[in-house]
């Protein structure tokens, strides 16, 4: 009988990524050490926590779970960046792998009931209503400079 963990593809890919990553991490030592111990764990994270997340039974708990697990998928990319760009991973199997990846993190933000998103949603953060131009010099559209309505606004409240 099979583990109700082990019956995801998602699962089943994340744990042979956790293999490839240790055949690439026994020769990476010297300065790509430290991106190698981060590359372990952030792997080895992807598979632990899509098992402990089908082991919740409450939907919040299982979603926070596969969350943790799409985000260590979206780090292992990210050091195969750090690595190819060091020199120490081949651009063109990272970028295979990386396909693999970004698989797993549409496969975990489904399993999670989110969409997958890997930028910031801007109506998050009031885009549009803010003056994004960080001078203080005179804006075509307001007619007159920030500061002056900064100070405007201090000597109406005294």
């Amino acid at each position: 009988m099979t583990p109700g963990h082990e019956k995801p593809d998602v699962y089943r890919l994340s744990i042979a990524d956790v293999a490839w990553v240790y055949e690439k991490a026994d020769s990476l030592t010297g300065v790509h050490r430290p991106a190698r111990d981060q590359w372990l764990r952030a792997s080895q994270s992807i598979p632990l926590n899509i098992a402990e997340g089908n082991g919740k039974t409450a939907e919040a708990d299982r979603r926070r779970y596969f969350e943790i697990a799409r985000g260590s998928a979206l780090e292992c990319a990210a050091i195969q960046d750090v690595l190819v760009v060091g020199k120490a991973l081949d651009k063109a199997e990272s970028r295979e792998r990386k396909t693999e990846l970004d698989r797993m993190a549409a496969m975990l933000s489904r399993l999670g009931g989110r969409g997958y998103c890997v930028k910031e949603d801007p109506v998050t953060y009031g885009a549009g209503k803010n003056d994004f131009d960080p001078d203080s010099d005179l804006d075509p559209d307001k007619g007159k400079s920030q500061q002056s309505d900064a100070l405007d606004a201090r000597s109406s409240r005294q």
